[in-house]
């Protein structure tokens, strides 16, 4: 069974649409669209495992420029 997140991402004024785009090419992405709200950016992605999440994603996710917060949301059921 793999491990699913959806992460919220906010953004630096502007800069929406490039994370958006940029996070969407990281492996194990599935979804990542702009929206309104408090977040500037959904996104979902998969796993094998927590740790594997971590290392192979959000480390990446974390990198991209523009972001200025992320809240990561594990999926209880599917």
């Amino acid at each position: 069974m793999s491990v699913q997140v959806y992460i919220l991402i906010q953004t630096e004024v502007g800069k929406a649409s490039s994370v958006a785009k940029t996070v969407s090419k990281i492996v194990g992405v599935t979804l990542a669209e702009g929206v309104t709200g408090p977040y500037d950016v959904i996104m979902r992605a998969e796993s094998p495992s927590m740790e594997e999440l971590g290392r192979a994603i959000l480390s990446k996710v974390q990198a991209v420029p523009g972001i200025t917060r992320t809240l990561t949301c594990p999926v209880t059921s599917y």
